[in-house]
């Protein structure tokens, strides 16, 4: 009897250790699942976070310019153009302090400018006549509007066409100079010649040109600034217009335009 009783304490021993053995693996395995199927729901989540990508609509098909929305968009770019550089030009000092139209004496009274500034009162005179140059041509401006408008009406649809899809920022400025610069001047020459006289330059200038024409052995000056100021002014507006073209080409939508968009948008 306690050989049996021995013998069955021996094999409770024996036991138990298999038993521990078997029940380790069964909680290892069970936190392995459980790790496996919390990264399965956070990769889940974060897949369902992420927004889905957005997919682009086919580009509407380009339909070309026609000669009839070149010609209006750029009869509309040249208008806006003109109005802004007419408005610019006559502002006060428009032309005087602005360096890129500013309207020096002319090259002819270099000389005199030197000889009668390097005098008592010289340098003041000289000023005065320079300024007042400026000033004309600052009064004289709001005249030039109807003229480029009338001037504008002239482009011819096939030139629209070109100039509107050209890549030259100022192509539409540069035909229309070289087509009416000429006529531009002659039409504008009146109002330089009232000009001159109402704001005083040509009474300056004359003061300035009597006394370097009193200096002995100076080989005497002319007096006369119509042609010279109305080419300068005439040249000024045109780089006014210039800069705006390039700023519509530029931007057209800032313009306001659904047709300048239409006609100068990339």
């Amino acid at each position: 009897m306690k050989n049996l009783l021995l013998l069955l304490a021996l094999a409770t021993c024996s036991a138990a250790p298999a038993l521990a053995q078997t029940k380790k693996p069964t909680a290892k395995a069970t936190a392995a699942s459980k790790a496996a199927a919390a990264k399965a729901a956070a990769a889940k989540a974060k897949a369902a976070a992420k927004p889905a990508a957005v997919v682009a609509p086919p580009a509407a098909p380009v339909v070309p310019l026609t000669a009839d929305e070149a010609s209006s968009g750029l009869r509309e770019a040249l208008t806006t153009g003109i109005t802004k550089a007419i408005a610019f030009a006559s502002e006060p000092d428009g032309f005087n302090l602005n360096d890129d139209i500013h309207i020096p004496l002319p090259p002819d009274a270099a000389l005199v400018a030197t000889t009668v500034g390097a005098l008592p009162g010289g340098k003041i005179l000289v000023e005065q006549s320079t300024n007042l140059l400026n000033r004309a041509a600052e009064a004289a401006a709001p005249q030039a509007k109807a003229i480029f408008l009338d001037a504008l009406q002239k482009l011819t649809i096939t030139d629209a066409l070109t100039l509107a899809t050209s890549s030259q920022k100022d192509a539409a400025t540069q035909l229309l100079r070289r087509n009416a610069e000429a006529a531009l001047a002659t039409a504008l020459k009146p109002s330089i010649v009232q000009s001159l006289d109402q704001v005083g330059a040509n009474a300056t200038y004359g003061k300035l040109i009597a006394q370097y024409n009193r200096i002995p052995l100076m080989t005497p000056a002319s007096a006369d600034l119509t042609d010279y100021v109305t080419k300068q002014t005439v040249s000024g507006l045109f780089v006014l217009l210039a800069q705006q073209e390039a700023k519509i080409r530029q931007n057209p939508a800032a313009q306001g335009s659904a047709l300048l968009k239409r006609v100068f948008g990339k």
